[in-house]
């Protein structure tokens, strides 16, 4: 692979920013600085007026799921190549086993799939189910294949939900086998009892979704997860935190010493639940996810959590549907697919209403994009820096340039934006995934397989600090 200048930027990392060029050679970083050693015939990307950062990683994404009798909209090709166009260099995507599968056996299935990516992968295993049989694989995922990350699930009666007993079990495993555990959280219990009396009265619509997933119900679970991790000594990761309790729980976990990892979502930080109101269906359905979007007062209350630390990491959880697929819910909520897109818009909306907005500042932009998910996941410091050796996964933003988001302009295979018609002011012009230039300026470069697998290694018999 021919070497790679990136001239004339600023480059910013977790420890501050400084004027400097990147040379990329051999696919990782070669230097950084000023007057560098430029080989002939490198390839030179003009970064004049821009900022240059550590790609995006997204810890929390679902392609080519199958989930409520229909598939996502996105696979491994389309929904990485969306990633790339907005800066994302490298996704942790979840492995799906049906109840009773050996999850070794899914994570082929998933493989295979993976193997049309067009940027870096790794992956989080769900427990689906469990028994001695998916415990006894779990030291093949971790010491075999790389899989060192679980995730557990507090709702879903019926399906994913697993019982407390289960869940202590599980985490007591994690621990043995060095694994992270993460945790969906919230009450299963309490959000079928109110589907229940919801439909029961005749509340159908899209805004019944959002009612029976009360933000009080997600704080509880993700007490009680806490509680449970932190008795039996595991750290723990909780995924798209969404309500003020929740957060709270985690911060105050975090104050206690508790090795505890919370992820939020752009969409958490901006969009209330009035959407669920819209006498448009594909309009309310389109924002159908869980947890649901929540009243506005808990925006407010995640911004100040990342702000504090609370919160440290963010993801998409894209799972996006067509209005189509959303429509077969039309006369039940409980059969809308569940999930939004956005893994082309996270580091946009991300620096629009955090680094323009004044929240956060460029550095922590990095921590919250890719520093912390690398450090939580054990990527760090392959991914997630610009440090000489690292992999020259790099992106080229543009604080200047403006853009509106819409489904008709972007690459998710969906038509439908959660977005739609917000307009943002600093825009991704280059990507680069382990030195390869996959999307310049408005050229979709990224070609399906360059993405490698990325095996992870297990913590040792003391878990570090995550983040």
């Amino acid at each position: 692979m021919a070497a790679t200048w990136i001239a004339g930027g600023t480059v910013v990392t977790e420890e501050g920013r400084r004027r400097a060029d990147l040379l990329v050679r051999d696919g990782v970083v070669a230097a950084v600085g000023l007057s560098l050693d430029v080989p002939a015939g490198a390839a030179r990307i003009d970064a004049g007026g821009c900022l240059v950062m550590p790609g995006g990683i997204d810890p929390h994404t679902h392609m080519q799921l199958p989930t409520m009798g229909t598939v996502v909209a996105d696979d491994f090709a389309s929904g990485t190549a969306a990633a790339a166009a907005g800066g994302t260099t490298t996704i942790l995507d979840f492995v799906g086993p049906e109840r009773g599968q050996s999850p070794v056996e899914a994570l082929d299935t998933w493989r295979g799939w993976a193997s049309r990516s067009t940027i870096d992968y790794g992956f989080h295993m769900t427990v689906s189910w469990w028994g001695p049989g998916f415990s006894a694989e779990m030291a093949r995922l971790v010491q075999a294949h790389g899989v060192t990350s679980f995730k557990f699930f507090l709702a879903y009666k019926g399906g994913l939900m697993l019982s407390d007993e289960e869940i202590v079990k599980g985490f007591l495993r994690c621990r043995e086998l060095g694994a992270l555990p993460q945790v969906h959280a919230e009450n299963g219990e309490l959000i079928a009892h109110l589907q229940a009396k919801l439909l029961a009265e005749g509340r159908t619509g899209p805004v019944a979704h959002a009612l029976s997933r009360p933000p009080e119900l997600e704080g509880e679970a993700t007490l009680r997860a806490v509680t449970m991790a932190e008795t039996v000594g595991v750290p723990l990761y909780v995924v798209h935190v969404s309500a003020a309790q929740a957060a709270r729980a985690i911060g105050e976990a975090r104050s206690r010493g508790v090795k505890i990892v919370g992820e939020t979502l752009p969409g958490f930080l901006a969009i209330d639940d009035s959407v669920y109101a819209s006498p448009d269906f594909d309009q309310a359905a389109g924002h159908v996810m869980s947890p649901p979007y929540r009243p506005k007062g808990h925006l407010e209350a995640l911004w100040r959590a990342l702000e504090s630390g609370a919160l440290s990491t963010t993801g998409t959880d894209h799972c996006c549907f067509t209005r189509e697929q959303k429509r077969a819910g039309l006369e039940r909520f409980t059969l809308i697919p569940n999930g939004c897109g956005g893994v082309e818009d996270r580091l946009h909306v991300l620096w629009q209403l955090g680094v323009n907005g004044g929240r956060i500042t460029p550095e922590k932009f990095v921590s919250l994009t890719s520093g912390n998910a690398a450090r939580a996941f054990h990527l760090w410091p392959r991914k997630g820096s610009l440090a000489v050796g690292s992999d020259a996964d790099v992106l080229v933003l543009d604080p200047t340039r403006e853009k509106t988001l819409s489904a008709r302009t972007q690459h998710q295979r969906t038509d439908f934006s959660v977005w739609e018609g917000r307009t943002v002011k600093g825009v991704v012009v280059h990507t680069l995934s382990r030195g390869r230039h996959i999307w310049a300026d408005g050229d979709l470069r990224a070609e399906p397989g360059w993405g490698r697998f990325l095996p992870r290694r297990p913590f040792g018999p003391v878990y570090e600090r995550l983040v």
